[in-house]
């Protein structure tokens, strides 16, 4: 499994021959949208005004949307339903995939600390893509509180500062400080497999950079 980061909450998670993409953005926030066609698009926030228009893509298996159990090109989805931060004008959904033997848990766009109920849904997670650029989203002191509830093996950092963004989010090295965790040296990409995760004695954190 190899994993791309195009900024804000937009990963590639590449399996096999497919291709999956998280909450794409649009060129306004500064950064430069993923230009491939991926298999599979998720979507943690959703303008309900827009769900029913998706209705279409949703029945040809390529989009996402909302809460649910999927199985998509040999991935299995679990959409859980943010209900205590979703409106009557947005809803809000975190993720697990499970492919490949790795269990993978997709935050997006949480602003608070989800609901024991919630956590007991998400269970043991290998790879769990976490805010860590403060407000609108989650604060870096309740992300490294949740990373400790949820006790993944990899975590990745997401929706920080970047170059070029136009909306304001603090800098990674916040979060890095909150876990006591020296600076980390970005990457391109993660490439992992199930039997390097489950030799792991450790947590890692792996700062992508786009």
């Amino acid at each position: 499994m190899t994993i791309t980061w195009y900024g804000e909450g937009s990963f590639k998670i590449q399996t096999g021959e497919t291709s999956l993409l998280t909450d794409p953005f649009d060129p306004i926030t500064g950064l430069t949208p993923p230009r491939f066609k991926p298999q599979i698009i998720l979507k943690t926030l959703n303008a309900i005004a827009d769900l029913s228009a998706k209705d279409a893509k949703n029945r040809d298996g390529l989009s996402i949307n909302g809460a649910g159990e999927y199985n998509l090109r040999g991935i299995n989805i679990l959409g859980i339903p943010l209900t205590e931060e979703s409106t009557g004008k947005f809803l809000k959904t975190i993720y697990i995939l499970e492919a490949e033997d790795i269990r993978l848990c997709l935050l997006g766009h949480l602003s608070e600390a989800p609901e024991t109920a919630t956590l007991q849904k998400i269970g043991e997670i290998d790879i769990l893509f976490i805010p860590a650029g403060g407000k609108p989203f989650l604060d870096q002191k309740s992300s490294f509180k949740l990373v400790k509830q949820i006790e993944p093996k990899i975590v990745i950092p997401s929706f920080f500062k970047l170059p070029g963004l136009k909306r304001p989010a603090a800098d990674v090295q916040t979060f890095l400080d909150e876990v006591n965790h020296k600076k980390i040296d970005s990457q391109e990409k993660l490439s992992i497999k199930s039997k390097e995760l489950r030799e792991s004695k450790s947590m890692q954190i792996a700062v992508l950079k786009i």
